[in-house]
């Protein structure tokens, strides 16, 4: 089906982005495939949780908030499905739904939007279950439109915090060149972006002279997605390789990093893309700001530090090949972690849609996500 027919025929939030990382319909859910950016366009349909997992394992879509949102939709769409069935229960429904869980929880294992996400679509299943008896035909409308509306709403608040975050963001960054790292923007969120969002900002008020932009080996999230969001939005970028930052950085061409985050420790050790460590010891040598954005729902109080959260090994050919080519001998291995972690105290400030999160991190994140700034 033509892009432009699915538009027409897609759920949408109220406030939409200029850039679509995917398109719901009742039918099913299409995912741009950023594998293929940006020489092409490509969506993806996804019918069955096991299609929105293999979306989201492969990185088909990436970004901690985007997979949280897809795989809401996932859990939707799998439930869905189950409630055609005639004679189902809700020992049954209970049943596919903890296998739906498990299907989609699987995908990858640092990102904790995922499981925010999914245990939120668990939790509303179990408040709409409570008001239906024991078999379901007479209550599927109920069920269907309760989770499709929870899902929306996770996609929903998802943008709202992303235009909070720019907002509050774009107030503490300073003025000149800024340095980000990985892709932050709407092809990592719901929509407008974390980090990205927070540039986008700032240059509509002036304050962004140039952004430079990390390649990101080895998926090269950065030349190929963020440069393809910058080219859309018409913010100037140069693309950089990743060991030339701290050079930049040294001679005082860049006045801020700014990057995102897959999960956030309760005392601030923040889990991102590898080599987002790397530039936080430099930007602390050099003593140039250091921030991580990101929404509160990729905040896990639930471990005390860094280093209790599981980091992903990817397969090593992304690191072998570039595309289809190979670029390294044929008896080469490669050894492909995908993210690293950056001790709390390295991070200038956290910028969240609850507000600025400064040191005492420990402190102040409870507080900060509990009551706002």
């Amino acid at each position: 089906m033509e892009i432009e027919k699915l538009k027409e025929k897609a759920i949408f939030p109220e406030k939409r982005d200029v850039i679509i990382p995917w398109i719901w319909t009742e039918e099913a859910l299409y995912i741009l495939d950023q594998r293929l950016l940006p020489s092409k366009e490509k969506y993806v349909k996804c019918e069955k949780p096991g299609q929105v997992k293999n979306a989201i394992k492969n990185m088909l879509v990436r970004g901690a908030p985007a997979i949280g949102i897809v795989a809401s939709i996932g859990f939707y769409l799998g439930i869905k499905k189950a409630l055609k069935k005639e004679n189902l229960t809700k020992n049954q429904l209970k049943s596919l739904a903890n296998r739906v869980y498990s299907v989609l929880s699987s995908a990858r294992p640092t990102a904790v939007n995922l499981f925010w996400a999914l245990n939120r679509m668990q939790r509303k299943l179990e408040t709409l279950l409570k008001a239906c008896n024991n078999f379901l035909s007479s209550y599927t409308f109920l069920i269907n439109n309760g989770l499709k509306e929870e899902a929306l709403n996770i996609w929903k608040e998802d943008i709202e915090a992303n235009l909070k975050m720019a907002k509050l963001g774009a107030e503490i960054l300073p003025s000149g060149n800024v340095l980000t790292h990985c892709n932050t923007g709407a092809l990592a969120t719901g929509g407008f972006g974390t980090a990205l969002g927070v540039i986008r900002r700032a240059y509509e008020q002036g304050k962004i002279k140039t952004v430079w932009v990390d390649e990101t080996r080895p998926f090269l999230q950065g030349s190929r997605l963020t440069a393809w969001e910058l080219s859309k939005l018409r913010i100037p970028y140069k693309i950089i390789v990743d060991s030339c930052a701290g050079f930049l950085i040294q001679k005082k061409e860049v006045q801020a990093v700014i990057v995102g985050a897959d999960r956030i420790a309760k005392n601030g050790d923040t889990i991102n893309k590898i080599g987002t460590y790397s530039l936080a010891v430099i930007c602390h040598e050099n003593n140039i700001p250091f921030f991580v954005c990101a929404p509160s729902s990729t905040f896990d109080l639930s471990i005390e530090n860094g280093e209790q959260v599981p980091i992903e090994k990817r397969d090593e050919k992304e690191v072998l090949f570039i595309g289809n080519k190979r670029i390294a001998p044929d008896s080469a291995s490669a050894l492909n972690i995908s993210f690293d972690i950056t001790p709390s105290y390295l991070i200038s400030a956290f910028i969240t849609e609850k507000g600025i999160i400064k040191k005492p991190f420990e402190e102040n994140i409870p507080r900060v996500l509990k009551n706002g700034s």
